[in-house]
Order: structure tokens, then sequence, then C-alpha cells
């Protein structure tokens, strides 16, 4: 039987952004604003996206995972574009989203991502919320969201203590079952950067480290990352990706999505990781491929 083929892109920033009114920037979204027209606009490009899309369509993978950053600065206009987009990656039922706190950028538009992706973030039984199941061949994909408003400058994400027990008795339910657990988070588990960091971290990782799962999928960061966690029966990967919309600049890498095969391998589990991203011509190009577990 062949492996069971998991793509996981992250933070597509769609771009282009459309022009705000002038209502919508206060506050927040002000200072948003400006870093992308000052800024972001020359790196988060359309024709980068469309190339990584096209590219990772063409691999033919049996899943997508899309871990948050849809938008921009979650303004009403962002949204519909964003779910178009979303559907052109593919149906819901072979696509799984969560969101991002530029998804959540302000309090007036917070609920905005669960009602335009609806679809693509309900569980097997058509229930919304998080953390939420959807099983897709030997995989359970668990879906818990970060995306909270946070003031100017800061872009941390938190959990809470709710989302945090019912992952608790999600992965319960999970402890007699042969199944390839992939967590999707948008925060990643540990980072430097305290105003962008998970807030509650250290409790989901006392609960990995009891209940475990096999693998973690983030964004947020922008860049390649591997870290490793404790888990019950040994170290848990943990994998971020750059933005699906990069130019290379600065110290952040160019757009780059990863595959990951699974397969049942023996008693255990075989995982293997294909990194492929932008290369010179906007020509998507594979970057790395290793063994994770």
């Amino acid at each position: 039987m062949a492996p069971f083929t998991l793509a996981h892109l992250s933070d597509p920033h769609l771009p282009p952004l459309p022009k705000p009114r002038l209502a919508e920037l206060a506050g927040k979204r002000a200072l948003g604003y400006v870093n992308w027209t000052r800024n972001r606009h020359k790196y988060q490009r359309r024709e980068v996206l469309d190339a990584l899309v096209h590219d990772l369509k063409a691999q033919a993978p049996d899943h997508i995972a899309v871990t948050g950053d849809l938008v921009n600065l979650a303004l009403e206009a962002e949204f519909a574009p964003a779910r178009a987009w979303l559907d052109g990656v593919g149906p819901p039922d072979r696509v799984t989203t969560i969101p991002g706190n530029h998804d959540a950028y302000v309090r007036a538009t917070f609920h905005r991502f669960g009602e335009t992706f609806a679809p693509y973030l309900t569980d097997d039984n058509g229930r919304t919320g998080f953390p939420a199941v959807r099983r897709r061949g030997p995989v359970a994909l668990i879906t818990l969201s970060t995306a909270v408003p946070t003031l100017p400058l800061m872009a941390t994400g938190t959990l809470g203590g709710e989302q945090l027990a019912a992952l608790e008795r999600v992965l319960d339910q999970f402890a007699a079952e042969d199944v390839f657990r992939v967590l999707l988070v948008h925060h990643p588990l540990q980072s430097r950067a305290r105003q962008k960091r998970m807030t509650d971290s250290a409790e989901l990782l006392v609960l990995l480290k009891r209940h475990g799962v096999e693998l973690i999928l983030h964004g947020h960061d922008h860049i390649h990352s591997t870290m490793w966690f404790e888990g019950p029966n040994g170290n848990i990967p943990a994998i971020g990706v750059p933005s699906a919309s990069a130019l290379a600049h600065g110290r952040y890498p160019a757009a780059a999505y990863n595959l990951f095969a699974i397969e049942k391998d023996n008693a255990g589990w075989r995982c293997e990781q294909i990194v492929r991203g932008l290369g010179p011509g906007f020509q998507i190009q594979q970057i790395k491929h290793a063994r994770l577990i």
C-alpha cells in the first residue's frame, strides 16, 4: 500500500491587500497597514503563492493542511478572496485549515474566519470549534486555535484552559487506537520572541509529554524549523514552514511547503519529509528529503 501523503503550507498572507476603508484603519490595523505599504507588499507576492500551490497540487497529496494567517489585517474585504483562494487549493474534504493571529487581528472581525472557512474547520461529525478531529486514512488531524486579538506590536497566541482540557480528552480517546496523530497549530511550541510566543505552550508541552502525538505542524515564524519535544514514547517532531507567498528577504527564506509520506512500519510508523520551495525563475524545486520517524 502506498504511503499516505500529507502536504503542509502556512501563512499565505493572501496578496494583494484590498484597499481598506478609513474607518478600518484604527489602532493595530493602522500600524499593520503602514507595515504592509512600506515593506510587506514587496515580498508577499501572489505569483509566488500561485507557483507554490500549482506545484503542490501536481504532487497529488492525499490531504493538505494550511496552518493559518490566510489574511493580513482581517479586513472584511479580505475574507471572500481568501475563501476563493482556499477553494482553489482543494475541497473541504481534502483540505484542513486553522486560524492564525492575522486571521484574528482585531476583535471587530474575530468571528469572520470561523464563518468564512467553516467547511474546512468542522470535524467529522460536522461540528465546529477546537480542538477538532478529522480522520483521513491512517491519519487523525487534530486542530487547535491559538488565534486571539492582541495589542499593537504583539503577535502572541493562546490556547486557553478549556481548549487544553478538551485536547486531553481527545488524546485519551486515541490511547488504544493505532492511528498517526498530527497536531495542527499556528504558533510554534517554543519561541525566542516574547511578542510572538504561545503564552501557554508550557501547559501544552506537559500534556503532550503525557499523551503524545506523532507529528506537530505549525507556521507563524516564516522559517524552516524542526524542533523535538518529549513524548511518552520518544521525541515528537514539530515542523514549521516559511510563508507560502514570500520572496526571500533578510533572515526569512523564500516560500516553501512540506510533504509527509506516512505509513506503518512493523509495529510503529514511518514518516518521511520532503521540502519543496521557490528557486530561481519562480520554479519550485526539492530542497530536502529526510526521515523523521
